[in-house]
């Protein structure tokens, strides 16, 4: 390779296509291939790369706890799911349709599990997503008042294709957290995608959420265009035999 095109190469940014170029060359040479052949080969290569440099960004900038997939869930060991019906949210579907999906249960039964699973499905197939904690989305929100950037934040959450929640109702609220809350919901109504992961059913949101009126709108938003899988089942964290 000639001073000239490596330092090209570097100047587009064509990371990938500089490594490879050598082996590239010669695998070109003793295959006889055309020019067009070779080129291919270069650009494919490029292209692969900055897919996966994009969706190791896109799972970085989502904050998933971890790297969990629906391929490694232990569907096995946990009867209390329908492995037909997930897979299904995992065709993206419900993204699409700006769906919901609430998965309710006891700790332990895999909620996060599934809800990761299908947050990294999503950001594979490019959607922008992010997995928060329900106390972390509480504080943040509540914080964004005092320094007055609610309206930024919630532009941010909002324009989400697919916003995670998880552990929801394990925390204690004050009114404007509440508040603040409802208002993030009814900007996503209808429009983009939220799993929530949480161990109380419907009926008990409103000893959380504390405004009685304002959950039953909340209810009907978001259960309007939801799935509700509840799962009853074994905890898979009890040592295995």
């Amino acid at each position: 390779m000639s001073d000239e095109l490596e330092q090209l190469l570097k100047n587009l940014h064509l990371k990938r296509i500089l490594e490879i170029y050598p082996e590239q060359v010669s695998a070109a040479e003793k295959e006889d291939s055309s020019y067009a052949e070779f080129l291919t080969r270069l650009l494919r290569a490029q292209w692969h790369h900055r897919q996966e440099t994009a969706l190791a960004w896109r799972i970085r900038q989502a904050q998933l706890p971890e790297p969990w997939s629906l391929a490694t869930f232990p569907f096995a060991r946990q009867p209390g799911v329908n492995r037909k019906q997930i897979h299904t949210f995992a065709e993206l579907e419900f993204i699409a349709k700006a769906e919901n999906i609430v998965l309710v249960g006891p700790t332990g039964v895999g909620k996060t599990g599934l809800a990761s699973g299908l947050l990294l499905k999503a950001l594979e197939n490019g959607y922008r997503c992010q997995f928060i904690r329900a106390q972390d989305l509480f504080d943040e929100l509540y914080a964004s008042l005092a320094d007055r950037s609610s309206r930024k934040l919630l532009n941010r959450l909002a324009r989400l294709d697919c916003l995670c929640i998880d552990e929801f109702g394990y925390v204690n609220l004050k009114p404007e957290q509440s508040n603040i809350f409802f208002k993030l919901m009814e900007e996503r109504y209808h429009r983009h995608s939220t799993i929530i992961t949480t161990n109380l059913g419907y009926d008990e949101w409103r000893n959380f959420l504390g405004n009685q009126t304002m959950v039953e709108a909340l209810l009907s938003r978001l259960r309007h265009y939801c799935h509700t899988v509840s799962i009853n089942g074994p905890s898979l964290r009890d040592p295995q035999g």
